[in-house]
């Protein structure tokens, strides 16, 4: 790592990052304004769970399945501008504004997240910014990141884990782990499969590879606290996180459900041109990176396997898992600029 492009570097202050967010904030809003009086994604197939998130800001009766009761953390960021902004917004959509409010929040904090890991891993501020705007042009961000669903909080968490774990900063992950959980459900197996990984890659070099494990398995607990108390409070019943994910098992047709969501046109929009772009500088980047990747890629396959998610379903989540990591090498790749020397 480069000292100078350290995170820690006082040359590095947190006013342009904070211009910076801003910045991302705006984009995404924009990019996401369709929902607001364009269309509406309660309506629109592929998009229906807007509806039950839609429900939990406006506290109504809600729609669809009974689990997506239990992703609170966005409806409720969503929540105190809806009632800001309803009956004072004209023809938008003042639910759907407090949701794109929420989202575009994590985008934005997802895209700085970008910027400051590839700052330390390419050593070059006009790539990183360029990996981060690759990554808000993707056809993930404003189709499926800001049209009322919950997936932008999900992959910020990832992200964030990444960010705690290659800076060792490993007192962050039980907080990264609880919003993550009050997230969206499948970001606890994503997170355990993660940060496993990563333990087995670095754990020679770790200086106290007992305690680093100590903090991670922590980390797992505090995510199913998070889910036990959720659904105490929410359905006035302890549900073992282990019986939580068994209720989700809908699907037994295994290799049918993985073929079918490999097809799926919204894979295609989404890594099209990001895979290409990426793959041939991906390998210059830590193996600490990549590992966990590709292992929680290949958790998140089996979870849409066990569950049988809805088409597009498995495209949402391995664009949260793989999606910024892809960002950074393309940016890498197109700007012809290496990936600085890692012993990880």
């Amino acid at each position: 790592m480069n000292p100078a492009l350290a995170p820690s570097d006082p040359r590095i202050h947190p006013l342009p990052f904070a211009g910076l967010f801003c910045l991302f904030f705006l984009i995404a809003l924009g990019l996401g304004y369709p929902i607001l009086n364009r269309y509406d994604p309660r309506q629109t197939p592929g998009l229906t769970d807007a509806s039950s998130y839609a429900a939990l800001v406006t506290d109504t009766n809600m729609p669809g399945p009974a689990h997506l009761r239990f992703r609170v953390l966005l409806p409720w960021i969503a929540k105190p501008v809806y009632h800001v902004l309803r009956g004072r917004m004209g023809s938008w959509d003042p639910v759907m504004a407090g949701l794109l409010v929420a989202e575009s929040v994590f985008v934005a904090a997802t895209a700085l997240l970008i910027v400051v890991l590839g700052m330390v891993r390419l050593g070059d501020y006009p790539v990183s910014l360029l990996a981060s705007l690759l990554y808000l042009v993707n056809f993930a961000i404003p189709n499926l990141r800001l049209a009322g669903l919950v997936d932008a909080g999900e992959g910020f968490f990832l992200l964030a884990l990444l960010w705690s774990l290659s800076e060792r900063k490993l007192g962050c992950l039980p907080i990264i782990a609880s919003l993550g959980a009050l997230t969206k459900e499948t970001f606890v197996p994503l997170s355990i499969t993660f940060t496993a990984t990563w333990w087995l890659c670095v754990r020679r070099s770790l200086n106290s590879a007992p305690v680093s494990a100590a903090w991670i398995v922590g980390s797992w607990l505090v995510a199913m606290a998070a889910i036990v108390g959720l659904h105490w409070k929410i359905a006035g019943s302890v549900m073992s996180p282990i019986r939580f994910a068994a209720s989700f098992h809908q699907n037994r047709e295994y290799l049918h459900q993985v073929a079918s969501s490999l097809w799926d046109r919204n894979l295609v929009y989404i890594f099209a041109w990001l895979l290409p772009s990426a793959l041939p500088r991906l390998g210059k980047f830590p193996r600490s990176w990549r590992m966990p990747t590709a292992a929680t890629v290949g958790m998140t396959l089996i979870l849409d396997a066990y569950y049988g998610g809805a088409p597009g379903t498995v495209a949402r989540e391995l664009f949260s898992v793989a999606g910024p990591i892809l960002t950074l090498s393309s940016a890498s790749f197109l700007s012809n600029r290496e990936p600085l020397p890692t012993e990880g």
